[in-house]
């Protein structure tokens, strides 16, 4: 399994991003995928999940701001981040659901 996260960066308050995860190694468009991210000195937090049939659903603090969406014929999962807060800043990574994170992930900062 490898998943290629991209898209991170410095962006203001109330900016938007959209980040993307290459996948390979597995049968992608048959497997749940999901974004979390870790807030530094605080544990992972599940921001989005998208199952195969294109189902989603999200952390509560982000609905309305983010959408997860899914390209299968690009083996590749996305999140489009609308409306940044600070708080937000953390490092984002996409995974298997159920998985624990083994990419580099990709950096957000939302700062002034």
């Amino acid at each position: 399994v490898q998943l290629v996260e991209s898209g991170g960066g410095l962006v203001q308050p109330g900016g938007s991003l959209r980040l993307s995860c290459a996948a390979s190694g597995f049968t992608f468009s048959s497997t749940t995928m999901t974004w979390v991210r870790q807030v530094p000195g605080k544990g992972l937090e599940t921001v989005a999940v998208i199952k195969s049939d294109g189902s989603t659903s999200y952390l509560d603090t982000v609905k309305g701001r983010f959408t997860i969406s899914r390209d299968n014929s690009r083996n590749t999962v996305y999140l489009q981040m609308n409306s940044l807060k600070p708080e937000e800043t953390a490092i984002y990574y996409c995974t298997v659901l159920g998985v624990a994170p083994k990419g580099q992930g990709t950096q957000v900062i939302v700062s002034t």
